[in-house]
């Protein structure tokens, strides 16, 4: 729908609004004159009654959650009470009346009485629940609408990132895990070997270092060393890593290396760039001597 249906529709919308508060207006008036106020109050009584289901219905538009829902029952409940009081109106012939004072709203004692404590407390919950809408509709803060990667929103489908179909482990083709997670956890081994406080020995790392009683700063010293040798044996691997799928032709993304090993899209990136060039770079071989 276009903007002017939209205003077209909102206009209808406040004309029916504004028709149905006059037939209304009406019969809260008499029922005000009829429970002891006097001209004042009683043309004021219908704004208090039919002021606030409005208020409580623009409350609805805004709020969510608890709020939205509390809104809508502080509108059904007026709704019912203005519903009830013009039911009232059209029994009782001497609410029709030109010269309208205190009188009986229903013959049986408890349904006068009750009829009597629903229109007297209305005023006085309009105070209370339009305060706590206001209240409500002033703080409220709308949730933030998450953003995917490149633009998209978070509840649509996200791109599954490039996996490789086959990984050589021993020289012999294997099928590719569904996850780089996966990958990492059978191609890669000893990353999971610290669970039990235990490092798995591989050719490719560095040898720990036998602990031995020390100040607070040498056991500082020595733990800095050994984390920076597992991130760049965690750089080496990522490497190898990003080898293999290059050679299998389905190179994996700076994203999805990064996720493999627990690290962000600029780090897979970094050691991307850094496998590029050490396949780059040339390799030189050892001439025996003697050779002509």
């Amino acid at each position: 729908m276009n903007r002017r249906g939209k205003a077209l529709l909102v206009l209808a919308l406040v004309a029916v609004v504004g028709m149905a508060f006059r037939v209304s207006w009406n019969a809260l008036r008499d029922v005000a004159k009829a429970i002891g106020a006097d001209g004042t109050a009683a043309t004021l009584y219908p704004f208090v009654v039919d002021g606030l289901m409005a208020l409580a219905l623009v409350a609805a538009l805004v709020l969510t959650g608890d709020a939205r829902r509390f809104a809508l029952r502080v509108l059904a409940a007026y709704t019912a009470a203005s519903l009830v009081l013009n039911y009232v109106h059209g029994l009782v012939p001497a609410l029709h009346s030109k010269q309208i004072e205190w009188m009986r709203l229903a013959e049986w004692d408890p349904a006068n009485w009750a009829l009597v404590l629903l229109a007297t407390s209305l005023p006085v919950g309009s105070i209370y629940f339009g305060s706590d809408l206001v209240a409500k509709v002033l703080h409220h803060r709308p949730e933030p609408v998450d953003a995917g990667p490149c633009g998209e929103r978070a509840d649509g489908p996200a791109q599954q990132p490039h996996t490789l179909d086959t990984v050589e482990v021993d020289r012999e083709p294997v099928p590719a895990p569904d996850t780089p997670h996966v990958l990492v956890r059978q191609a890669l081994p000893q990353l999971t070997a610290y669970a039990d406080g235990e490092r798995a020995e591989s050719p490719h790392t560095p040898h720990a270092v036998t602990a031995q009683p020390a100040h607070a700063d040498e056991t500082a010293g020595q733990e800095d060393v050994f984390e920076e040798a597992e991130l760049e044996r965690l750089r080496q691997e990522a490497r190898r890593t990003y080898a293999e799928s290059v050679q299998a032709a389905r190179p994996l993304s700076a994203r999805a290396l990064g996720e493999a090993y627990g690290m962000s899209e600029s780090w897979g990136r970094k050691q991307i760039l850094a496998a590029r060039d050490d396949s780059d770079r040339p390799r030189l071989t050892a001439v025996p001597a003697g050779t002509g």
